[in-house]
């Protein structure tokens, strides 16, 4: 039973890496912990053969069909764009598409984003944002947002999404339930949104409602929401949030992954080992710890010692490992992409560079930057 527990608990984790190589201390963890999978930053990405090297070695000690994950948007938040070229900003290819009215230019993103993933290694990205943009998350939120309508966003979403199916790369909505009406950075401190349940229902919540048969992850945030039944507590430790809003009342059955667990908007209110059994307690799958191996360690004894002290908590986190076992299976029954040629590579590139040239020349305002 032990073994089972422990490979259970590692198979709810997907965590992050040093550097471009794995250290010995990383290859000594990973097949201690034998995670979900992996995800990639900057610091991890040189080019694409490295990249790949990095990714075989470090899911060849993670659980069976492991992510390989990324946050590639474009814009300001785009693992790959000094690897390869940049990418535009949802903001400016949703202004573009509007604008011109040639809604096939966000499709033609999501599959510029999916080929550029995968000519990685990688099989995932966490995009699209379905957040709002708001006047209250402007400074915090920037270009990474869409519109500021619900149904602008479900407009994008839905031909990003459809994009990166087309080439059977994984997208990931976030983060719910809105981050539109925060002020502040859950990277550093646990916003407090006030926003009613009705409104939130009613505007934040549309794109999830909309999306929920075409999202095969859900990312859920660190903030609060003070005036709803959710109260006080962060939206990833939340049973309110993830079981009876977005589980029941939602109906949304895919994979339901969290924001990085070492963001100050968790650790602020509880620390790592409770945070992590709270979020599987409250309904997560996934839990995402993104950088420290002392933190993704605290993490994995604690889910196996709650596990060991609760048969409750034992028998449901043995229910969720399988269930996202399977669901992993079906996402990434492919396999691995193949890598591109050095032709290849460069005509994607040119791809991009043409689609940012393409999306400049659209905006409304002369001009205008994309960041």
């Amino acid at each position: 039973m032990t073994a089972n527990l422990r490979q259970a608990a590692g198979s709810l984790l997907v965590v992050g890496l040093e550097g471009s190589e794995l250290t010995n201390l990383e290859r000594a963890w990973l097949k201690l912990v034998r995670p979900a999978g992996v995800i990639l930053f900057r610091r991890n990405i040189a080019d694409a053969r490295q990249t790949r090297a990095l990714l075989d070695e470090a899911t060849g000690l993670c659980a069976a069909h492991s992510f390989r994950c990324a946050d590639v948007e474009g814009g300001t938040v785009n693992r790959l764009r000094d690897a390869l070229a940049p990418m535009p900003s949802a903001r400016a290819v949703a202004l573009a598409a509007r604008h011109t009215g040639r809604h096939g230019l966000i499709r033609e993103q999501g599959e510029l984003v999916a080929r550029e993933v995968k000519a990685f290694g990688l099989n995932t990205t966490l995009a699209p944002v379905l957040d709002l943009a708001l006047p209250a998350s402007a400074g915090v939120m920037g270009t990474r947002v869409a519109a500021e309508t619900a149904e602008g966003v479900v407009r994008y979403a839905r031909g990003f999404l459809a994009g990166l199916a087309a080439h059977g790369v994984v997208g990931c909505g976030k983060h719910f339930p809105g981050l539109g009406g925060g002020t502040r950075d859950s990277h550093l401190e646990t916003p407090a949104i006030r926003r009613s349940g009705r409104e939130l229902w009613r505007r934040d919540l549309v794109p999830y409602r909309e999306l929920r048969n075409e999202l095969p992850m859900i990312m859920v945030n660190h903030a609060a929401y003070p005036d709803t039944p959710g109260k006080n507590r962060p939206a990833s430790a939340s049973p309110y949030w993830i079981t009876t809003v977005l589980r029941k009342r939602i109906g949304y059955w895919g994979i339901i992954f969290s924001d990085d667990m070492e963001m100050g908007g968790i650790l602020n209110f509880l620390p790592m080992e409770e945070a992590a059994i709270a979020a599987i307690r409250a309904g997560m799958d996934l839990l995402e710890v993104c950088h420290s191996p002392e933190l993704i360690l605290r993490a994995y004894e604690a889910l196996i010692a709650e596990g060991e002290r609760s048969a409750a908590f034992r028998k449901l986190m043995m229910g969720r490992a399988g269930q996202t076992g399977r669901q992993r299976a079906r996402l990434f029954a492919g396999g691995d992409s193949r890598a591109l040629t050095a032709g290849q590579f460069e005509a994607l590139r040119k791809r991009i560079v043409e689609f940012n040239r393409k999306v400049t020349a659209a905006q409304p305002v002369a001009g205008s930057q994309i960041a």
